[in-house]
């Protein structure tokens, strides 16, 4: 191959990787993890691979839409942070309508699947997320409101829902438990990444409530979201979705992530250190969560361990 090849070799490499950049693949694979967690757990046992592997494609697909079509409305706010100064859509390296299309073709891809292969309900609960992440939160509300996070946490609770959904075709207590689960979890990750990442969101003049509204209020609301999480979590389990095993790790990993933001309040302590631990540890019990929903799902919900209580 000659020069001229090989540097259009690269130049290729260079632009699919700036592609693939854009739809920001840490994000899809986390939220991967947990589609295929709220599926097996509706599941239980009876899992039709062709609906799972069609629903988590189709999601993926609409959450690297709205995270490509998210690069495009931050690229103002990419370019004052440190962490995202190098994005492709901040250097020009790809072009803003290029990427806009990138990301609506996506976006239009992953919701005919859905159509196609899921039902009204996983589809409904997909545009919604997807509505909420790009319009009311990118648009608006993470530049101009310290609740931003919360409205955010609402479209990063969706995959598990759709997951479920997919198999019920149906809202039930389940599905609403998993969305209140993961939209509570969404906040003390959000308020930890704020902290360790402070100078970056202050630079950028993000609302987020670390920055808006200080560290020490950040801590308390870190801690009271991690003790309603943990509540929360428990409620699979003893509503009858789940079983000993779920309840065993929910309580091992929510009262150690618990522990752990507790800490926040020792003297002299490394808040950056700290909040990279929190964020970390977030990460753990989620994906924890996820995998053994999917495993210890309960066949009927006589097996409650809320009615094995009240007995």
């Amino acid at each position: 191959m000659n020069n001229r090849g090989q540097f259009m070799s690269t130049q290729l490499k260079s632009r699919l990787q700036g592609y693939v950049q854009v739809t920001k693949p840490g994000i899809i694979m986390g939220n991967l993890i947990s589609v295929a967690g709220g599926f097996l757990l509706a599941a239980k046992g009876n899992v039709d691979w062709t609906l799972m592997i069609m629903t988590m494609i189709g999601l993926s697909l609409v959450i690297a839409s709205g995270c490509a079509i998210n690069n495009c409305i931050d690229r103002d706010i990419d370019a004052k942070m440190q962490r995202t100064r190098n994005r492709v859509t901040v250097t020009g390296e790809i072009s803003i309508r290029s990427v806009l299309i990138f990301g609506l073709c996506l976006g239009i891809i992953g919701f005919t699947m859905l159509a196609v292969f899921t039902n009204a309900i996983a589809l409904l609960f997909g545009a919604i997320g997807y509505l909420v992440y790009v319009g009311i939160y990118s648009l608006y509300m993470k530049r101009n409101s310290v609740y931003g996070t919360l409205i955010g946490s609402f479209s990063g609770a969706v995959p598990p829902v759709v997951g479920y959904c997919a198999v019920t075709g149906e809202l039930d207590i389940g599905a609403c438990i998993l969305l209140l689960m993961f939209s509570l979890w969404q906040m003390p990750h959000s308020y930890a990444i704020a902290i360790y990442r402070f100078n970056d969101y202050s630079a950028a003049n993000i609302p987020v409530l670390p920055v808006a509204e200080g560290i020490t209020k950040a801590k308390l609301h870190i801690v009271l979201y991690i003790a309603v999480f943990a509540l929360v979590s428990a409620l699979l389990p003893l509503a009858g979705y789940t079983g000993i095993a779920f309840m065993a790790v929910t309580c091992a990993t929510s009262l150690w992530w618990l522990a752990m933001a507790l800490r926040g309040y020792r003297h002299g302590v490394n808040l950056q250190s700290w909040a990279r631990q929190v964020f970390g540890f977030s990460i753990i019990t989620i994906t924890a969560l996820s995998i053994t929903m999917a495993l210890d799902f309960q066949l009927t919900a006589q097996t409650s361990l809320l009615t094995l209580v009240n007995l």
